[in-house]
């Protein structure tokens, strides 16, 4: 009995790192927006810094300027998204990016995390 407790303990402790629930590295406003996503060393550096932002900031109800100046430039950008580059989610060659959904006014309404 003690060794199926143990199993499913590992299994559900795998999946909780298996879906980003694990904190990564600490969010750095200054490494995100400087990261060099191309040199090897860095390729997973906003996928590790990721839920440390979702966690400790409150994106939902920013303005755009305010994460423009939180994360700098976006990737890309419409009336109503805008987008950042998280690099390799560590599970294969999976990457990742993270969606901001944008109201009429510019209030954040929505953000989201897209691997694949």
């Amino acid at each position: 009995m003690k060794i199926i407790q143990k199993v499913v303990m590992f299994v559900i402790a795998i999946q909780f790192i298996s879906c980003g629930y694990t904190s990564g590295e600490k969010f750095d406003s200054e490494k995100w927006k400087n990261s060099n996503l191309d040199a090897e060393r860095n390729w997973s550096l906003r996928w590790d810094m990721m839920n440390s932002l979702r966690n400790d900031y409150e994106l939902k109800g920013k303005n755009k300027n305010e994460i423009f100046k939180l994360l700098g430039k976006p990737d890309s950008e419409s009336q109503t998204e805008f987008n950042y580059y998280l690099g390799y989610s560590k599970r294969g060659i999976n990457t990742g990016t993270l969606t901001f959904y944008v109201g009429a006014n510019g209030e954040i309404l929505d953000v989201a995390v897209w691997d694949g």
